[in-house]
């Protein structure tokens, strides 16, 4: 089954931005915030663009803001500062396949989720279409039950195998599971076909995963998108019916070639009903998004009809069990088989509506999204030799309104950033004697940025180079300021918090 959502919600950052006319003036060591002029000390003022006769280094670092880049609305409380070299948390995007993928859990505040070489969640087992495919622990806890009960079955239909009808039963438990890799892999190419990076395919409890990092651009690819995936379960189903009738009835691969039918035709039809997070669901937001022309819509529909899915899931289930319907005896007596269909309904229905609602959060996210720009985020910066002392910076900082420090060469170009937390550690009495060069994080290839980055780049960016700020730069290679990871996360918890 698939899904289009994320569980993961970040928490706001708790690096409140400071006031513009203070700059970047760190609280003093009892946890207070100084007066700016109490961080000034005479000296020589620094470049100030406003005057001509003190021009500041090519760019816009020590320039005023932009019109569309006006700066953080002051806070209310005092600022706390996050960890060095930490950079925003933003929720990783989720899966269009099986559950969400990349389960997101609460970061504290300026922790990202980071990306990493290998996305590992199980024992590798190859990489089709360069794809890495994984075996998540909890298929073997699957794998044995399916053995334990095919196990049973064939105990009444085959007898005489004894107990070698474990290891027949293991090997349909394989091949069931290889049938979902196949289901998934349907995905996983369309996906591919479409331009759609596949982070990785999961075979875990309950079915598989094709973690599908973007989403469809149409309706009709996301329709596709969804579809194939319970097209070629119909397909394998079909394939093992025909595979069955040369085959004599009551024999191993009778049984097994049966089974495999079945259980495909089981996993296309449960995938198809219409409700997210199973690709039915996918479906039928795909026709309201093209009926309506909003995707909101489509997944607001479809993911309420998931919890419905879900109701009936949980109290249908064990009553159709209990009445025969699905082919065993009824039963008037309460015993194992009854407590067990009722176990495994709750934990389809928990799925099903655990998925519906990820599926609500991941499109309010993506909706949110654009909000989210380099350029209007971005603090203004003054640039300071790398032997200024961290009061004549702040000084600096605090005459030109900046609220953030790059260390520049003697040429003027950048090479470090003072990081905020670093600043907050120094008392300040003996900040006239601490150099910024002590306090800079050198400059990485990963943490200039674009000023034109928004939305998902945006985070991408962040998140594949985490760090607690981050120069912005222009296309030309000019400075336009810093970008501060506690204010991403901040501005996006703000945007989340607004109704759709």
């Amino acid at each position: 089954m698939d899904v289009s959502g994320g569980s993961g919600q970040p928490r706001s950052g708790n690096d409140e931005p400071a006031r513009p006319q203070s700059g970047p003036t760190a609280p003093a060591a009892d946890g207070t915030q100084p007066d700016p002029a109490a961080a000034a000390t005479p000296g020589t003022p620094g470049p100030d663009p406003r005057d001509p006769q003190n021009p500041a280094p090519d760019g816009p670092a020590a320039q005023p803001p932009a019109p569309e880049a006006p700066a953080p609305e002051p806070p209310v409380h005092e600022p706390e500062t996050p960890e060095p070299g930490r950079g925003p948390h933003v929720p990783a995007h989720h899966a269009a396949g099986g559950e969400p993928h990349g389960t997101g859990r609460g970061r504290g505040p300026g922790r990202p989720p980071q990306r990493k070489p290998e996305p590992g969640g199980g024992l590798l087992m190859g990489r089709p279409f360069g794809v890495p495919v994984y075996v998540a622990p909890s298929w073997f806890l699957v794998a044995a039950l399916i053995t334990w009960v095919f196990g049973g079955q064939l105990d009444r239909v085959l007898p005489e195998l004894g107990a070698a009808r474990y290891l027949v039963s293991l090997f349909f438990a394989v091949a069931f599971y290889a049938s979902v890799l196949v289901h998934e892999l349907a995905h996983t190419v369309a996906a591919l076909r479409f331009k759609l990076p596949v982070r990785r395919i999961q075979l875990q409890f309950f079915g598989g995963v094709s973690e599908i990092e973007k989403e469809a651009e149409t309706p009709g690819r996301e329709f596709v998108l969804a579809f194939v995936g319970p097209l070629l379960s119909l397909v394998l189903s079909g394939v093992f019916y025909l595979a069955l009738l040369p085959v004599e009835p009551g024999t191993v691969p009778g049984v097994l070639l049966a089974g495999l039918m079945i259980s495909n035709l089981i996993v296309a039809a449960f995938n198809l009903l219409p409700g997210l997070p199973l690709d039915g669901g996918r479906m039928l937001r795909a026709v309201v998004w093209k009926i309506t022309g909003k995707p909101m819509h489509g997944t607001v529909a479809a993911a309420w009809v998931g919890r419905a899915l879900a109701v009936s899931v949980l109290i249908g289930l064990p009553l159709l069990t209990q009445s025969g319907a699905l082919g065993s005896d009824a039963v008037d007596n309460v015993g194992m088989d009854t407590v067990m269909d009722a176990l495994l309904a709750a934990i389809l229905a928990a799925i099903i509506w655990t998925g519906a609602g990820n599926s609500l959060r991941m499109a309010r996210l993506r909706e949110h999204l654009p909000e989210l720009r380099a350029r209007a985020l971005t603090r203004r910066a003054v640039p300071v030799p790398a032997d200024t002392p961290l009061s004549e910076a702040l000084r600096r900082a605090n005459a030109s309104g900046a609220r953030a420090l790059v260390v520049v060469d003697s040429e003027g170009g950048p090479v470090s950033l003072v990081r905020e937390a670093a600043i907050v550690g120094v008392p300040e009495h003996r900040r006239p004697w601490v150099p910024v060069s002590t306090l800079a994080q050198d400059l990485t290839d990963g943490m200039r940025v674009s000023a034109e980055l928004s939305g998902e780049e945006l985070l991408d960016a962040l998140r594949a180079n985490p760090a607690s700020e981050y120069l912005v730069v222009e296309e030309t290679g000019a400075i336009y300021g810093v970008l501060s990871a506690a204010d991403v996360e901040r501005a996006f918890v703000k945007a989340m918090a607004r109704p759709s």
